[in-house]
């Protein structure tokens, strides 16, 4: 492959990102889709209707990357979510910064960005901060304690951590055989949960969830088949154009928002080129502000009190620290992660669901004992405070 061929690749594949992001941004802010919102309908008031939809997403999202597996398209190996290391201290701390950062930020990444280009200031604000949390994470002062202190605590699993590699070297099957097993029993399974959990049953829930989760198998398509080399013009080695990782991507916003900085604030510098990351989360926002223009939901919204304002950027840069140590958001590791099987991914959701779920008791918690009369109180402990 020449240069310029290798180039126009490159073009190819930063457009078809965009436009897949965009697709998925359209959607999910029609469809109120919101991993973070999700959580909080379960805890306060038990409604599974956008759990549903998170579930057929992931559901489809597993179904589809593994029978690309089965088809010889792709390889779970091929991305940052497999590989012999499972970095389970970093996940569980990542995972739970993130959930509890995504509720002080009404919402994660993700949906800040779909906010953003609704016209909401506050999730501009919050963004700027996943910005530079996530970038010192991947580069800078937090990025010394990640490498040296949580990366460093991982079980090695050989030769790579996916339940389908793991599964065909225990059973002695092919991996393609066994992704297109487990692939289909955990899809399934998703999908069932869709279908038994109480409440809030929707045919357009449904069919929301199944476009976002074929967007994400869409997305693994661009990256993994349409911008696979095999031989690197520059390098003579394989590789994936366009992505920040030189690996597979699909749809993750942390990372993304971060490069998103760097190349605005290094414009001038010619090393630096958009890649599947920065062009997906501008195609998210714009996704947003076109439904929002479209349905006339557009709105201006900024921050009311200090607390707001508090709070929102304590959640952003639990979210920037938190995403990038994760090896991802509820996107990136609760959609595109957990499409790959791998068992890093599978801890990093279970605690960003955790830390979700305990931030939202905890304000319900304070919220509660704030309404309460004073008499109504712990008076002992008010007059140790006072002593």
């Amino acid at each position: 492959m020449s240069d310029a061929e290798f180039q126009r690749l490159g073009h190819e594949v930063l457009a078809v990102s965009f436009l897949i992001a965009l697709a998925f941004g359209f959607v999910a802010q029609r469809a109120r889709f919101c991993t973070m919102g999700a959580i909080t309908d379960l805890v306060i008031t038990g409604d599974w209707t956008r759990m549903r939809m998170w579930f057929v997403a992931a559901g489809t999202a597993v179904i589809g990357f593994n029978l690309m597996v089965f088809l010889g398209w792709v390889r779970a190996e091929s991305s940052i979510y497999s590989g012999p290391r499972v970095i389970w201290l970093s996940a569980i701390v990542g995972g739970l910064l993130f959930g509890a950062g995504m509720v002080l930020a009404s919402g994660c990444t993700s949906k800040n960005l779909l906010r953003a280009g609704a016209g909401n200031l506050k999730s501009v604000v919050v963004l700027m901060v996943v910005a530079l949390a996530g970038f010192a994470t991947l580069k800078g002062i937090t990025a010394v304690v990640r490498v040296n202190v949580l990366d460093a605590v991982a079980a090695n699993v050989a030769p790579n951590q996916d339940l389908p590699t793991l599964a065909a070297q225990a059973i002695g099957i092919g991996v393609p055989v066994a992704a297109a097993g487990l692939g289909a029993i955990v899809g399934v399974a998703l999908l069932a949960g869709a279908l038994v959990a109480r409440g809030g049953r929707s045919l357009e829930n449904a069919a929301s969830g199944f476009a976002l989760g074929a967007l994400v198998v869409a997305a693994w398509w661009t990256s993994g088949v349409l911008g696979f080399v095999p031989e690197s013009p520059a390098t003579l080695e394989p590789t994936f154009v366009a992505t920040n990782t030189h690996r597979m991507e699909a749809l993750s916003f942390v990372s993304a928002v971060s490069y998103s900085a760097d190349y605005l604030l290094f414009f001038s510098d010619a090393s630096k080129a958009l890649t599947v990351g920065i062009v997906s989360a501008v195609g998210l926002a714009v996704g947003a502000w076109l439904f929002a223009t479209i349905s006339g939901t557009f709105r201006w919204e900024g921050f009311r009190t200090v607390t707001d304002l508090r709070n929102h950027l304590f959640g952003g840069v639990m979210m920037g620290v938190g995403g990038v140590t994760a090896l991802g958001c509820t996107i990136g590791q609760g959609l595109s992660g957990i499409s790959t099987l791998s068992l890093t991914s599978f801890i990093a959701l279970a605690s960003m669901v955790a830390g979700a779920a305990a931030t939202v008791k905890t304000q319900m918690w304070s919220m509660e004992r704030e309404d309460k009369p004073v008499a109504a109180r712990d008076v002992p402990s008010l007059h140790r405070v006072e002593d």
